[in-house]
């Protein structure tokens, strides 16, 4: 299943027409479904020579006239050991079927360290927003035996710190995320079973220094891209081909290139916030075997007792894994509502429940109507969705109406659904906080607030209605991770879209010069979590907003006027005489252009690429009375000081 990319449909016969088409309205005009036509194709079982076509367009749209806005840009440095020529166009290919427009700059051979240390090489120059570092343990001196324990340790301690150079060198250059793949384990034994035990058989260093490259990501030092679990899962005797390392220098099997390239992409999804964000889930033959309109509570298949009771038992147990770790539910179902609804009320061996489902649609409509209902209930695109759907057809459907969800192929056999739905990655993650764990939560509180503003009819009542109360506070040690993540995945909502690693935001929060601040919103329908992120540098007359981002799912609760009301306040303590805020307009964050005049900034000026810069004195500044509670620790603490 995942040699192959199992869980995309097979390649369109006519992949060569739609390519042709496609290049051809590149050098021409660009139809407004050029994006999704383009997906349409991605999103399918490609091989490394169609990924590799593919990847042609992406010259074509790295041009202003040939711009795909939905494609979030990145450049992408690939350095490591053996032959790298052959990665790159297959992760550009492969890019597309994740959103992104990838531009890779690939390593000379074996130079990583050369080309880090060298403040003057190409990687520095490039502009790079992502490095993939791609080791193996031939080159870093793992593959042949210790005599001794201490060679051992001195063997890992090399590897480790020829990978720590390489990190290290580049991290000044990296705009976002410097990627680290684990190394994969060799497949042929030294000491059989006693590998694991032996502490100097390559097995045993390989997996100490994995440790180490963990170690590092769980930091929040690099991005881990576990190839060493990829090529576990595949089959070592699959990944290994000792031949083409011998004969070309290729670390692994060239047949799994594409299976190889769409981890990598996927991965550069997640860390700019492009990985789905619910699972939407048909019912019958999919949640249970059977009809329920025709066979009724008692002759659906659920429950244990029988393989495919237990085999749908398995699947609503995922969907609810997937629930805790932040992924929304949503029911699409063909049905009336009151049927399909009382297997989650009455059936004793149902695991899921209605207070899992964030929106429930169990209708008539097509499913198309019903997917794009469900996004905007919860405040999200459609390309945040993924449908989990037995029927072949439906899914058919589905991808032709909408090419952006997220509609993998399943087996004939329900038992090997989690298999497939996990295989295709459509939730990666690159962190996990108490924030991403609640999120489901939160989005379900969303669309009971949304159901809130629609009886309520008056905006102002619906939010005066919801007791909000805004706690602003320093960014520090326990919220440096998820608001590392807010700013690397927050587009729309985003004044700059400069990023910053966790690093970077640790550098950021002990600065004097800076003023790092966290936002949080709770109301009656629960804590939204963290939902915007602020960093001004401060001078002695102005602070300059450098950053400043929020979560779309607070749109028009007037936080933003909050947090204005915080960095006027804050700045007025310090001496400043005025805020400067600058928007850098992107691809996706037109929704702010008109952020600060809103907030009665006034225009300084407007480049040529753009970006405008605007400027708001303190002493003209009345703060608006707001619908919300403020608690502000950081101006209660500096009043206190004063």
């Amino acid at each position: 299943m995942l040699d192959d990319l199992e869980w995309l449909p097979l390649a369109p016969r006519d992949f060569r027409d739609r390519l042709r088409a496609l290049r051809e309205e590149l050098a021409g005009d660009i139809r407004p479904d050029f994006y999704e036509r383009l997906v349409a194709v991605a999103a399918t079982s490609l091989s490394e020579v169609e990924l590799t076509r593919l990847a042609g367009l992406a010259p074509w749209m790295r041009d202003g006239e040939s711009r795909v806005d939905e494609l979030s840009r990145v450049r992408l440095g690939i350095l490591g050991h053996g032959t790298l020529s052959l990665l790159g166009p297959p992760i550009v290919g492969s890019g597309f079927r994740h959103g992104l427009l990838i531009d890779v700059m690939e390593g000379a051979y074996n130079s990583a360290v050369q080309e880090a240390a060298d403040a003057r090489s190409r990687m520095h120059s490039a502009g790079l927003d992502f490095a993939l570092i791609a080791a193996d343990p031939r080159a870093l001196g793992l593959d042949r035996a210790a005599t001794s324990e201490e060679e051992a340790q001195a063997k890992i301690d090399a590897a480790s710190s020829s990978l720590q150079m390489i990190v290290e060198g580049l991290r000044p250059s990296v705009r976002s995320a410097i990627l680290v793949q684990t190394v994969p384990a060799p497949l042929d034994p030294l000491f059989g079973s006693f590998d694991r035990v032996q502490p100097g058989s390559p097995y045993a260093m390989v997996e100490k220094l994995n440790r180490r490259i963990i170690d590092w990501a769980h930091e929040g030092r690099v991005t881990l891209v576990d190839v060493a679990r990829l090529a576990a899962a595949i089959g070592l005797q699959n990944w290994h081909e000792p031949g083409y390392w011998h004969s070309s220098k290729l670390a692994f099997n060239p047949r799994l290139i594409p299976v190889y390239s769409d981890v990598v992409a996927r991965t550069i999804a997640a860390v700019i916030g492009k990985s789905k964000k619910c699972l939407v889930l048909d019912l019958d033959n999919t949640l249970w075997g059977g009809v329920i309109a025709d066979d009724g509570l008692e002759g659906i298949e659920l429950g244990h007792g029988s393989s495919a009771g237990e085999a749908f038992i398995a699947i609503q147990a995922m969907a609810l894994e997937l629930r805790s770790r932040g992924v929304i539910l949503a029911v699409c179902s063909k049905n009336e509502e009151d049927v399909a609804r009382s297997p989650f009320r009455e059936h004793p061996d149902m695991l899921l429940r209605e207070d899992h489902i964030a929106v429930f649609q169990a209708n008539w409509i097509d499913k198309a109507a019903n997917l794009r209902a469900i996004a905007s209930t919860l405040n999200i695109g459609v390309d945040a969705l993924v449908l989990l759907d037995d029927n072949p057809a439906e899914r058919m459907l589905v991808r032709a109406a909408l090419p952006l969800v997220g509609t993998p192929e399943l087996p004939d056999d329900p038992a090997l659904y989690p298999r497939a739905l996990s295989a295709a990655g459509y939730f990666e993650a690159v962190a996990f906080s108490e924030d991403d764990r609640r999120r489901a939560e939160y989005y379900q509180a969303d669309a009971e607030r949304a159901g809130a503003l629609s009886s309520s009819g008056d905006l102002r009542e619906y939010l005066a209605s919801l007791d909000m109360v805004c706690s602003i506070g320093r960014v520090d040690a326990r919220s440096r991770s998820r608001v590392a993540q807010l700013i690397n995945k927050s587009n729309q909502y985003n004044l700059t879209t400069r990023r910053y690693s966790e690093t970077e935001v640790a550098a950021a929060e002990n600065d004097p010069r800076r003023h790092a601040v966290q936002i949080r919103l709770v109301d009656r329908f629960g804590d939204n979590g963290i939902i915007s992120v602020i960093i001004a540098h401060k001078s002695d007359e102005a602070w300059t907003i450098d950053t400043w981002l929020m979560s779309c799912r607070v749109l028009g609760r007037r936080v933003e006027e909050a947090a204005l009301a915080h960095l006027a306040a804050a700045a007025a303590l310090e001496g400043a005489t005025r805020l400067i805020g600058r928007y850098v307009p992107s691809a996706r964050n037109r929704m702010v252009a008109g952020h600060y005049q809103t907030l009665g900034f006034a225009h300084v000026d407007t480049a040529s690429d753009g970006a405008s810069e605007w400027r708001l004195e303190l002493v003209d500044y009345a703060p608006a009375e707001l619908p919300i509670r403020v608690e502000d620790s950081i101006l209660s603490r500096a009043k206190v000081n004063a």
